[in-house]
């Protein structure tokens, strides 16, 4: 976590005290949101489809519950969740994927639960080489619509450069009521 940015970091903390019930970190890859959250005092558990990111992610973090899974597939009962963070794990999702994946996040996701994505920004989207597999850029406002056509109301944007590393974006959004 040292290595996050410090806005990433307050932005998550504020995002998980203003939820209710349990949390999904999707896509959790090495645990280190998941982790942090659980520090936080947050009912949390990390799901990733990579058996290599749970096997460290629990092995990093003993006593924080990890499984392997899938954002299409959640694997939990309809409106059961207080939370999903999406931070970076949408990235190598097309389009349609994407509105797949946020289809199964408004399922699982109580009327008024939060959702927190963390994705690369771009002024269209676009594909980019990324260090294992294809990734994508997304404008905020393109990403936005997608949220509000999915049964999201958008809470707050945000979009920055930091020095030496891509543009990043993150969406704050609330699942809207049946």
């Amino acid at each position: 976590m040292d290595a996050v940015a410090a806005a990433d970091r307050e932005l998550v903390l504020a995002w998980a005290q203003t939820l209710t019930g349990p949390v999904l970190d999707v896509g959790c890859g090495p645990g280190h949101w998941t982790g942090f959250l659980h520090e936080h005092g947050f009912d949390v558990t990390g799901i990733d489809p990579t058996p290599e990111f749970i096997a460290h992610a629990r092995a990093t973090h003993p006593g924080v519950p990890f499984r392997k899974g899938q954002a299409e597939r959640l694997d939990v009962p309809d409106g059961s969740l207080g939370g999903v963070l999406a931070w970076y794990s949408l990235i190598h999702c097309t389009k349609p994927q994407v509105r797949a994946v946020l289809m199964e996040f408004a399922r699982a996701l109580r009327p008024g639960g939060g959702l927190l994505i963390g994705f690369f920004e771009g002024p269209v989207f676009e594909a980019f080489d990324h260090a294992v597999t294809t990734a994508y850029r997304w404008p905020v406002d393109s990403l936005s619509d997608l949220l509000r056509h999915s049964g999201f109301t958008v809470i707050e944007t945000q979009s920055r450069t930091d020095p030496g590393v891509r543009p990043h974006g993150a969406i704050v959004a609330t699942r809207n009521p049946a």
